[in-house]
C-alpha cells in the first residue's frame, strides 16, 4: 500500500510551521536580549556594590545555580524529542522559521 501525500496539505503545513517558527524565533531573540541586558546590569551592580563594601556576593553560589539549571534542562529535553519527530512536516517548517526569525531578530 502506497502512502498518499497531498502536496498542497504538506506545503500548507510546512508554510504555517515556518511562519509561526519565524515569529517565535524573532520574539524569542528580542526577549533573550532584554533578559541578558537585565542580568548583566544586575551583575555589574552587584560587583559595584561589593567593591564599595555595601554587600558581599557569593559568586560561587551564583555560578552553581547556573550549572544546576543546565543539568536540569538536559534531563527534561529527552521527553519531547519523540513527539516532535512524529510531526515532521510542521516541525520542519517551524524549525526553519525559528532559525530564520532568530537569525533576523
Amino acid at each position: 500500500m502506497l502512502l498518499q501525500i497531498d502536496p498542497q496539505t504538506l506545503g500548507l503545513q510546512l508554510g504555517t510551521g515556518a511562519v509561526i517558527g519565524g515569529l517565535v524565533g524573532y520574539f524569542a531573540k528580542k526577549v533573550a536580549k532584554v533578559l541578558a541586558f537585565i542580568v548583566g546590569l544586575e551583575l555589574a551592580l552587584f560587583a559595584f556594590l561589593e567593591k564599595k563594601g555595601y554587600m558581599s556576593v557569593r559568586w560561587d553560589a551564583l555560578s552553581g545555580g547556573l550549572l544546576d539549571a543546565g543539568e536540569t534542562a538536559a534531563e527534561v529535553s529527552d521527553g519531547w524529542v519523540a513527539p516532535t519527530v512524529s510531526a515532521a512536516a510542521v516541525t520542519g517548517g517551524f524549525a526553519g522559521g525559528l532559525y530564520l526569525g532568530f537569525w533576523r531578530g
